[in-house]
């Protein structure tokens, strides 16, 4: 395999860089961001300093219970803490 040409290696570490950018701004606006990981499950960024990570099954139940979780959190605001 041939190595690259400079012009090459400056057009990657360019590409490279933009890609980097994009995922720090990413965690500055708070934007949520998904990812198929390697075992094959969804994974969500952007929640706190560590990925969500649920089956399709997983996934799929939690959502079809969402109704039930915002009940919930309304009838134990009190008593539940906010992050600043």
């Amino acid at each position: 395999m041939a190595e690259e040409t400079a012009e090459q290696k400056l057009a990657r570490l360019e590409a490279e860089n933009r890609a980097l950018r994009e995922q720090v701004e990413q965690r500055r606006t708070g934007q949520l961001r998904m990812k198929v990981s390697e075992k094959g499950a969804l994974s969500v960024y952007g929640l706190g300093r560590f990925p969500v990570t649920l089956y399709k099954e997983q996934w799929i139940r939690l959502l079809d219970y969402a109704d039930e979780i915002k009940s919930f959190l309304k009838e134990n605001d009190q008593l539940l803490k906010a992050k600043q």
